[in-house]
């Protein structure tokens, strides 16, 4: 039977998604807890992979059950053998043709960045930081130019391993909440650091260092070398991830305290 599951973690402490030889990944983790309530080795497969220190609201996993188990089992059961910063928030049982990654239609991720002269410290691991005044106006500008069927080069990480560099940006909004500054982004599917280094763009013009049309400028010269340094990864989040009707998941999201970075209030 195969099983659809909704999750969230802080990524802070964990070398990202994807399996390492050393485990500490959050797909070991989860595979480990899997495996306790399943009896059996268990494989997971995400919707979208998140790097070392990037955290994730709505995350979606599927697996091949070996053995038959009451749903709660496969969230409570499975969160009694999970670190405390990885919850399974929901589980489906679906179709076998249903696969996390592939038949998602979209994928959302939001950065907070804090924007203050002083860093703060009980967000630290929980958001970007930048120091000088932003100009989110200009920002807001220049992220309106990403939208659409582009080649993204000038943004994809060296090792990023897309057959295609092109992908379908649906939104790109820059908004200020306080101190904080939100980029939130939907696409088809997301190279490799592609938001971090978008997001590093848009910091340098709000910064002044170049106009919102700089960041045309990148995209039609397709050089990752032109471009702003990647952004820390700690101000990411796996935000949404959304899927045909038919496969009856839910859209999930959560409040944390003291910060929700889902809350656009």
């Amino acid at each position: 039977m195969r099983i659809a599951l909704g999750l969230e973690y802080d990524g802070s402490g964990f070398c990202g998604w994807q399996s390492q030889p050393q485990g500490n990944t959050v797909q070991d983790a989860l595979e480990r807890a899997l495996s306790e309530i399943a009896g059996a080795a268990v494989r997971a497969h995400c919707a979208g992979r998140t790097d070392a220190g990037v955290h994730a609201l709505a995350q979606v996993v599927h697996f091949d059950a070996p053995a038959a188990r009451p749903t709660n089992a496969w969230v409570r059961g499975v969160n009694a053998h999970l670190p405390g910063r990885i919850a399974v928030r929901w589980s489906r049982p679906v179709a076998d043709e249903f696969h996390a990654r592939f038949s998602a239609r979209s994928r959302s991720y939001r950065y907070v960045l804090y924007n203050h002269a002083v860093r703060p410290a009980l967000l630290d691991g929980r958001v970007g930081w930048f120091h000088l005044p932003l100009d989110v106006d200009a920002m807001r500008a220049g992220a309106a130019q990403l939208l659409g069927e582009r080649d993204f080069s000038a943004f994809r990480a060296a090792e990023c391993e897309a057959a295609t560099p092109v992908r379908l940006l649906q939104r790109a909004e820059v908004t200020r909440r306080g101190d904080c500054v939100l980029f939130d982004f939907r696409a088809n599917a997301f190279l490799h650091h592609m938001v971090r280094n978008m997001v590093g763009a848009l910091v340098y013009v709000g910064k002044g260092a170049h106009p919102p049309e700089w960041i045309a400028e990148l995209i039609a010269g397709r050089d990752r070398s032109l471009a702003a340094p990647t952004f820390p990864p700690h101000g990411l989040y796996l935000s949404a991830v959304e899927y045909e009707a038919r496969w009856q998941l839910p859209r999930d999201g959560r409040v944390v305290a003291p910060f929700d970075p889902l809350d656009p209030a």
